[in-house]
């Protein structure tokens, strides 16, 4: 009897760690490199005032004596809860490497390439041009009980073109476009939205109202696909502002906490929800000043990284060595979280199963 009853106890263990995600969360934050990810502030930049604007303050918050000891200072969300109880990759010092594939190594490309699964050369600009490819939040949008129940929320108004609001009907909020408000908490988001200064111009809104905005909207919309890409450490990078694209991840990683906190207090996806963050590309190294820029002309740029946590996936932290990932794999591990498949009519990188694997 014993023995039986270890055997169903064996059983029962496997088919619930079988189980898909109800929920996925996916999160970009744009251009951050690995490097800081995995090996905290860069003291070549931190105490070089031509970047930080306060040496001593950069030193104080971001500094310490070893690269894991700077990586949680940085983002203690990120190495504290996901480095514990989910998977990185990405640390190429540790043998962990991943690619984007497309030949671009900028913005718009990695977010067609993250989405759709494929690197389309007829997406190679910033330009705001509605994406021809099918994406994996059109595809699951399509799925029974996922239909209208998929948001994107985007600091970057190209974002709405990326996922094509128009052609899929998928409810995406961007940049400051102007908003509906339901609620005593949406009409005072709506106002701080219109009235906060656009350091950026009208097609980048703040990585905070973003933010904001899609916490609200989880909380009366309980949708179960969430696309939310920050935008600000890529403009903060390229105007060369290392501490302060320092305090934005650092703010961003607090976001994320934040999130997921709230989402353990709501039943629609407390041990139910996997979430998934990205870059949508890497940026430069040598000489130090290339940390500002990006783009084929900006030598190792195409190095990504992700992190991944919930439902389905196994607490293995920090991946090492390993066969090199590709951006076009994101898309179809996120389908494959949720139990799907992602087909369509354009090739798509097969699911990182190291991630979504006990879900096949």
């Amino acid at each position: 009897m014993r023995l039986i009853y270890l055997l169903c106890s064996l059983f029962i263990s496997s088919f619930a760690l079988a189980q898909p995600a109800q929920n996925i969360i996916l999160v970009t934050l744009d251009g951050v490199r690995w490097q800081e990810i995995f090996n905290g502030a860069d003291s070549t930049l931190l105490f070089d005032p031509v970047f930080s604007r306060d040496t001593a303050g950069a030193h104080k918050q971001f500094w310490a004596s070893t690269p894991t000891e700077r990586r949680k200072r940085l983002t203690p969300f990120l190495w504290n809860t996901i480095g514990q109880q989910g998977q990185l990759y990405g640390n190429r010092q540790q043998g962990s490497r991943m690619n984007v594939s497309n030949p671009h190594w900028f913005s718009y490309p990695g977010y067609n390439e993250i989405l759709s699964g494929y690197a389309d050369d007829r997406i190679k600009s910033k330009d705001k041009i509605d994406n021809p490819n099918v994406t994996v939040l059109e595809f699951l949008n399509k799925q029974p009980g996922f239909a209208g129940k998929v948001g994107v929320f985007s600091s970057w108004d190209v974002i709405e073109a990326a996922v094509n609001e128009k052609k899929t009907g998928i409810y995406a909020s961007s940049a400051n476009e102007p908003s509906q408000p339901r609620t005593a908490a949406d009409s005072l988001l709506s106002d701080i939205t219109t009235l906060y200064p656009r350091e950026n111009g009208d097609g980048v809104r703040a990585d905070f109202l973003t933010y904001f905005a899609a916490r609200q909207y989880v909380k009366q919309n309980q949708p179960r696909v969430l696309f939310l890409s920050f935008d600000e450490t890529d403009d903060l990078a390229h105007a060369g502002r290392y501490l302060d694209h320092l305090r934005m991840l650092q703010s961003i990683d607090g976001y994320l906490a934040n999130l997921w906190q709230l989402v353990q207090t709501m039943p629609q996806y407390a041990g139910k929800t996997a979430i998934v963050i990205t870059t949508d590309h890497g940026r430069g190294h040598t000489p130090k000043a290339r940390w500002k820029d990006h783009g084929t002309k900006t030598a190792d740029s195409y190095q990504i990284w992700l992190a991944a946590m919930g439902e389905g996936i196994s607490a293995t932290g920090e991946q090492k060595n390993g066969p090199v990932l590709f951006q076009n794999q994101i898309a179809a591990t996120l389908a494959q979280l949720l139990g799907f498949e992602f087909k369509t009519d354009h090739p798509v990188g097969k699911a990182i199963d190291t991630i979504s694997g006990a879900n096949r």
